[in-house]
């Protein structure tokens, strides 16, 4: 399919999970002809959700690019998740397409999701359409819908078509534009055009009149008619309605059912009728790399290729494919591609147009439209790809940064040989992942969005590359430290026939503030610890607080003095000075009111308003303390210092203490001690572990 840019028309399909996005587009490929079927999400055999995972929860995990022709243009429709978890999908295809479609569920309204989309159209400067789906099914209300979407979103959302019938009996919708009905009679998605039924006609003349009333405020020529009491065409009203729409002053509602195929075909009028193409969407910031500058680029711009990834998916038979956007010029399978970013060169190993999970090869895909590119070594998501000669690159879409981690364990040693390598391919297609190896708990933590997000993770490492691993909470870097001084003695002395052992030091051990780490000070005088003895008490020392003596943990911010012992000048060596100094100190360390540390993490929340009083609870619980809150429009910011320890599962309990509107995010603040009865809990859990260790 080769078009020109004004002829493309990139649209997606977003919204709460459930609300029927997929359902909605297997119906748009049918009625469009590309499948002689619709598939059933319920059966796992839709185009869109492909993926194993997919077909066994029943729901979206990835963007699916759907192309498709109607009257004259291609329509790349891009089908997302629903669920938060899977976000970072949805940020990638907002780079791709012009306008949003945002699906909502007739029966169950606004959700969750619903509002998030809309906040990311926003920031995005996209136009958003609204799809009232399932309108067949009972307790379905068309207009009850309508007006929850203009309470929560403002009453530029309008309808543009209205519905024939109601719940079972909905068989057709009346275009509000043309004065026409358009009944379907049939699941084939074909109507029979007819005049308004007459019952229908006092609903056809509100709603037409509320549309003028809404559009008018934006063309002249169009209030002067209406002033004037002239009758306006339904043609002005579709010329001032696309440009409204392209500047996000009008937002389009439309009636449908996806499952019955009832509407679908008048939605993809609208989309070709009114629809920006990618030369009218908002221009793309860009940054040159030469000199720092951003500026804007306009999609199909005459200018040399330019190219944008917006997503990567890793198959292990064909290998990496990256999913572009043309911005200006023609990309060819000939084409010399240079990565901006990293200023390397790359060779196209295939060039296609993508449905779902096939491809059809492409010899040449235009600015604006969607194609893959198999085979690129260096490339990855959110980076730009030109000409040689280019400098400019888009500038990346930002994803939330993964805060809920768990660590990952590999079931065998041929998948713990394996693993590194799969994590990284993951890791390529999934920019809202991020890996972490914790070399004092020894475990490898992966840091996801949610449990969801994570165990979709865990069973694409097993299909794709054949890595079996569990996953478990992640241990707490615990620390142990001193909060007096003491002296300690620590001798070694074995004289049994032939050479013996002996090794004797006194050790004064003191607490340093917080975070100075460790300091070692020589006070022998007079050589009764000879100099080529001291390294040895050093490493004993470290040797001793790498393990830790309360629980197991390292031990920091102490000062270690030297300042006493004696030596045998045949039966001393390094390794009995070692061991005196590792007893010394073991004996010091108690009797200097040792405590453990843990760490504390500087949290902050986003979350609606109505929501901060049971944050605020919730932190209290986990010991948090509240630095500060502040307004950020309707939303609050709420920071804290909270320990780690208490953080390990918070996405879930965030999302349902705020049905799925809050965010969180958290770095390392400081140490801080434990108080006493948990320290003991830990103390405890450590002893079995320290046991099992010696023997």
């Amino acid at each position: 399919m080769k078009y020109e840019t004004e002829n493309l028309r990139n649209v997606g399909l977003f919204g709460h999970g459930g609300a029927g996005k997929t359902s909605l587009a297997e119906a748009i490929l049918y009625t469009a002809k590309v499948i002689d079927r619709m598939g059933r999400v319920e059966n796992g055999n839709t185009v869109s959700d492909f993926e194993p995972e997919e077909i066994k929860r029943g729901i979206s995990l990835s963007l699916s690019i759907l192309p498709l022709e109607w009257k004259g243009k291609k329509i790349n429709l891009i089908d997302t998740p629903g669920y938060a978890d899977f976000i970072g999908e949805i940020i990638s295809a907002l780079r791709a397409v012009d306008s949003m479609l945002i699906v909502i569920d007739a029966i169950s309204g606004i959700q969750v999701q619903t509002e998030k989309v809309w906040s990311m159209g926003e920031g995005e400067k996209l136009p958003v359409a609204f799809v009232v789906n399932k309108l067949d099914r009972e307790n379905s209300d068309f207009f009850e819908v309508v007006k929850s979407i203009q309470e929560r979103f403002g009453s530029k959302a309008i309808p543009i078509y209205i519905p024939i019938g109601k719940e079972g009996n909905f068989n057709g919708v009346i275009d509000l534009l043309e004065g026409k009905a358009y009944i379907y009679k049939d699941e084939k998605g074909d109507p029979e055009v007819s005049d308004i039924p007459s019952d229908l006609k006092s609903d056809y003349e509100k709603y037409r009149q509320q549309l003028i009333e809404t559009i008018i405020e934006f063309d002249e020529e169009l209030l002067q008619k209406y002033l004037e009491g002239e009758e306006i065409s339904g043609d002005l009203i579709l010329k001032t309605l696309k440009e409204a729409f392209k500047n996000r002053e009008i937002f389009p509602i439309f009636p449908v059912s996806s499952f019955k195929n009832i509407g679908v075909s008048k939605l993809l009028d609208a989309v070709v009728s009114f629809f920006p193409s990618p030369k009218e969407r908002p221009a793309l910031p860009i940054e040159d790399t030469k000199t720092g500058e951003t500026k804007t680029i306009s999609i199909g711009e005459k200018n040399g290729l330019l190219a944008f990834v917006f997503k990567t998916s890793a198959d292990p038979f064909v290998g990496k494919i990256s999913y572009v956007r043309v911005i200006s010029g023609v990309l060819r399978p000939d084409s010399n591609l240079f990565n901006v970013n990293k200023s390397v060169q790359e060779k196209i190993g295939g060039l296609f147009f993508q449905r779902g999970k096939n491809q059809e090869p492409a010899t040449e895909i235009n600015a604006g439209d969607i194609g893959v590119i198999t085979k690129l070594k260096e490339t990855s998501t959110n980076e730009t790809l030109g000409d040689k000669d280019n400098s400019v690159k888009v500038i990346p879409a930002e994803f939330p940064e993964p805060v809920f981690a768990v660590a990952v364990v590999p079931k065998s040693r041929a998948d713990e040989d394996r693993m590194s390598t799969a994590i990284a391919r993951i890791l390529d297609e999934d920019p809202t992942l991020r890996v972490q190896r914790n070399i004092e708990t020894n475990e490898t933590l992966i840091y996801g969005l949610g449990d969801s997000h994570l165990e979709v993770v865990v069973e694409r490492m097993q299909r794709k590359f054949g890595v079996n691993v569990t996953l478990g909470t992640p241990q707490v870097a615990y620390r142990e430290t001193i909060r007096a001084t003491a002296k300690a003695e620590g001798k070694v002395k074995k004289q049994t026939g032939g050479r013996g052992q002996y090794g004797h030091v006194w050790l004064e051990l003191e607490p340093l503030p917080r975070g100075a780490g460790f300091e070692f000070v020589d006070k022998i005088v007079g050589g009764v610890v000879p100099k080529n003895y001291i390294p040895a008490v050093e490493k004993g020392v470290r040797e001793t607080m790498e393990k830790g003596i309360l629980a197991g943990y390292p031990i920091v911010d102490v000062r270690v003095t030297l300042f006493d012992g004696s030596y045998h000048e045949v039966d001393s060596s390094d390794m009995a000075f070692k061991i005196a100094a590792s007893k010394a100190f073991k004996k010091g360390f108690l009797e200097a009111k040792p405590v453990l540390l843990e760490p504390i993490m500087m949290v902050e929340i986003t979350a609606p308003d109505e929501y901060t009083g049971d944050i605020i609870s919730d932190l209290n619980g986990r010991r948090g303390k509240v630095t500060s809150i502040e307004a950020l429009g309707k939303l609050q910011v709420i920071k804290a210092l909270v320990p780690l320890a208490e953080m390990l599962r918070y996405s879930s309990v965030l999302k349902s203490i705020t049905q799925g509107r809050g965010s969180y995010s958290m770095k390392f603040s400081h140490y801080e001690e434990v108080p006493a009865k948990i320290q003991e809990e830990i103390i405890a859990k450590a002893k079995p572990r320290a046991e099992e260790e010696e023997e």
